[in-house]
C-alpha cells in the first residue's frame, strides 16, 4: 500500500520537514495545525486562543477535505495547548465543530511551548 502526501491550499504550508497530511489505505494522518493563515502566512489572532482555535479547526478542515474527509470521519485529536487554563474556551470552540454524535477520541497536553509561540495546536486522524 503506498502512502499520499495531502496537500491543501487553504491551509497553511508546512513550515518543516513535514506534510500537512498522509493517507494510509483508508486513514489519513493530519498533522499538527496551528493558527496560520493560508493566504498570507500569518499567525491569526494575536494570541487571543478562541481565534486561534478557530483557525486551527479550519485549517484541520481543509486539510480532511482535500482528502475527501470531514470532520465526521476524524477518529482521534491531539491537542497541545500553552495554558491549561484556557482549556474550557478551547473545549467550548472545539465542541462547535465536533458534536456529541461523533466527537473523536482525544487528548489534551498542557506544554511548554508551541511553534510560533501559538497557544493551541491539534493534530487529528480520520478514517473513512
Amino acid at each position: 500500500m503506498a502512502n499520499t502526501i495531502v496537500y491543501s491550499a487553504q491551509a497553511p504550508a508546512p513550515i518543516g520537514p513535514y506534510s500537512q497530511a498522509i493517507q494510509a489505505g483508508n486513514t489519513i494522518y493530519v498533522s499538527g495545525q496551528i493558527a496560520l493563515d493560508a493566504d498570507t502566512g500569518q499567525l491569526v489572532g494575536d494570541g487571543d486562543v478562541a481565534q486561534e482555535t478557530h483557525q486551527v479547526m479550519r485549517n484541520l478542515q481543509a486539510v480532511l477535505e482535500a482528502a475527501g474527509y470531514t470532520l465526521r470521519d476524524v477518529v482521534k485529536c491531539t491537542i497541545f495547548v500553552k495554558d491549561l487554563g484556557n482549556f474550557g474556551l478551547i473545549n467550548e470552540i472545539y465542541g462547535n465543530y465536533f458534536f456529541a454524535d461523533y466527537a473523536p477520541a482525544r487528548e489534551t497536553v498542557e506544554v511548554s511551548r508551541l511553534p510560533k509561540d501559538v497557544q493551541v495546536e491539534i493534530s487529528c486522524i480520520a478514517v473513512k
